[in-house]
């Protein structure tokens, strides 16, 4: 109602508003949300409210991406703000991954442009890069004058380790959507070890790897949902 009066005095209202997310009502009109248990994941899913949310939000994220921005966005997205699911993660930070370009920027583009079109992937981008190009730039510098210090290499070898130990803690919490994939968990997690195997251990490059794992897996995965869907309309 507030729309179509505004509408009608010339002043665009929120459903004529490109700045803000259509689907999600702002924080001031968005209703309280129970605290719910992980596995209750779908039902309590939210989406940004604004562009200038979703800058910020993906501003945080790069700014706490030391050594790795995987951890760092799997925890914002699924845990903090619930933007996504752990399944909705997993999907796509595999598509990111196959795509050209680093993972992340693709992932900013996707979820951006699903929720404010070309906008939300222009500003998901400007917020994973403005701010930490600026820091990069002036760590950059004092590096230059501290490079040669003991502390300083050893701090670097240090904050080496705290980012395997992230990446490894990021597998652990996305392992029990294993238990949810459509081939079942055993072979999904036959194919996760086959594919460190061949990556972390025989250096198999990465696109043999997709071509000779991905490719199989997604036919396998498409015939398997095909086959469910086809179980659902029998059953109908």
């Amino acid at each position: 109602m507030g729309d179509r009066r505004a509408h009608r005095m010339g002043c665009p209202g929120r459903a004529d508003n490109p700045w803000v997310n259509p689907v999600s009502p702002s924080p001031a009109t968005r209703p309280p949300s129970p605290p719910s248990h992980p596995d209750d994941e779908t039902a309590d899913r939210r989406h940004p409210a604004s562009l200038i949310e979703l800058f910020i939000a993906f501003s945080s994220m790069a700014l706490q991406g030391f050594g790795g921005v995987l951890a760092v966005v799997q925890r914002e997205m699924v845990e903090r703000r619930r933007w996504m699911t752990r399944d909705d993660f997993v999907e796509e930070w595999a598509v990111a991954q196959v795509m050209p370009g680093p993972n992340v920027i693709n992932l900013a583009i996707i979820f951006g442009s699903r929720h404010f079109g070309w906008r939300g992937a222009l500003f998901g981008v400007a917020g994973l890069l403005l701010a930490p190009t600026a820091l990069v730039l002036s760590l950059a510098l004092l590096y230059a004058q501290f490079a040669h210090v003991p502390q300083v290499q050893a701090a670097l070898r240090g904050m080496s380790a705290v980012s395997a130990g992230l990446i490894a803690a990021t597998g652990l919490k996305l392992l029990p959507s294993l238990g949810r994939h459509p081939l079942g968990w055993r072979l999904a997690l036959a194919l996760c070890v086959l594919t460190f195997v061949g990556l972390a251990l025989l250096r198999v490059p990465l696109a043999l790897l997709l071509l000779g794992i991905g490719g199989p897996t997604c036919l396998l995965t498409w015939r398997r949902l095909g086959a469910i869907e086809a179980q659902k309309k029998k059953a109908r």
